[in-house]
């Protein structure tokens, strides 16, 4: 157990590569509660939160989801963050450790819109091929979802021991590649629920090591370690979450430099790096060009249980950010050649909706 952003944590139940491995063939249960859970009302809350981030929230549908980012006037990123769209409300989930920054920032910010921290609300992902198999014999509907959709839905024990039922609000998200759902729950019934999950035989718990390691051979970003208030979405690699609208408008806080990046193209840029051989290359290495001339750090990195290999994340000047580019890694004293690389590493199998 650690402490992660004023929670206190699990880093593992059986160990990193178990878990992850069992993640990626049946389905891992992680406790998310420590993210952030926010409600926001108001008349034009979508339209109000479209000047905080270049998403698209005011043509996001009933019953669906979207990812998207929180900008400063410079353009930098605040936060990233999942917003629902429930019909009568819309809710935002955000980083625990962003919490004290994000809610006064967005209470300040948008004007009219009534913001309601839900701490009464716990969060539990069950991620994996085999999830659907584990969470449709709690109910059948969540089989009608796909990839960002979301639904109130009642859930039941599947053993019938416990007849009571528990509401929730269920997606099919998550943050490590695989298939899988999201439950946003009554924080009183969330052990409950865990419970009747575990008790499937699909499903074993996983902790944050491997959570770890399943974002970053998805290419998903950490914010603190790939995001923070001097990136840009052009520099991260995020241009997906700016709608072609967005980008024409132009009128959320910090366009004026993200649309010069997007313009002029940026400095640097977030790269997926392979070491050569089996030492990990970890947060923070200095990355450095062939003639010795400082190019960039390492952001996330180390071990892909899936791979097999060390893979990592970080940030290039442009001229580098061609997929084949070689640099070297300052690891401990020791250099660790790199090639830059595509991401993701590993394919992300979300179920999405036919065309």
């Amino acid at each position: 157990m650690v402490d992660f952003a004023d929670w206190e944590l699990p880093i593992q139940y059986e160990g990193v590569v178990a878990e992850h491995t069992w993640c990626r063939s049946s389905a891992g249960l992680f406790d998310v509660s420590h993210m952030g859970v926010l409600e926001l009302r108001g008349d034009d809350v979508a339209a109000s939160l479209e000047r905080v981030t270049p998403a698209a929230v005011t043509s996001l549908g009933q019953e669906r989801m979207r990812y998207g980012v929180l900008t400063n006037r410079t353009g930098g990123i605040i936060d990233d963050f999942m917003v629902s769209n429930l019909g009568d409300h819309l809710m935002m989930v955000i980083n625990a450790s962003r919490r004290g920054v994000d809610v006064p920032y967005l209470r300040a910010e948008l004007a009219g819109v009534d913001l309601v921290e839900r701490d009464d609300v716990s969060l539990v992902a069950v991620q994996g091929p085999k999830a659907i198999e584990a969470l449709r014999r709690l109910q059948p509907a969540v089989a009608g979802l796909c990839f960002l959709e979301v639904a109130r839905l009642d859930l039941a024990d599947p053993s019938g021991r416990d007849r009571s039922q528990v509401a929730a609000v269920v997606s099919r998200s998550g943050y490590t590649g695989e298939d899988g759902f999201e439950l946003a729950l009554p924080a009183e019934r969330a052990e409950t629920v865990a419970r009747w999950l575990l008790a499937q035989p699909e499903v074993k718990p996983c902790g944050l090591g491997a959570r770890d390691t399943l974002r970053l051979e998805a290419g998903l970003c950490l914010y603190g370690n790939d995001l923070d208030e001097t990136t840009t979405p052009v520099e991260a690699g995020l241009v997906w979450t700016m709608p072609k609208r967005r980008r024409e408008a132009g009128d959320f806080l910090g366009a004026g430099p993200v649309l010069a990046q997007l313009a002029e193209g940026p400095g640097r840029m977030r790269v997926g790096l392979a070491a050569e051989g089996r030492r990990p290359v970890r947060d923070h290495t200095p990355l450095r060009a062939s003639d010795g001339t400082p190019s960039g750090v390492v952001t996330s990195g180390g071990y892909g249980p899936t791979l097999e290999r060390p893979v990592a994340m970080g940030y290039v000047p442009a001229s580098l950010a061609t997929p084949g580019s070689r640099l070297v890694a300052d690891v401990r004293g020791s250099d660790v050649m790199v090639a830059v690389t595509d991401l993701p590493f590993a394919p992300h199998r979300y179920v999405r909706r036919p065309a």
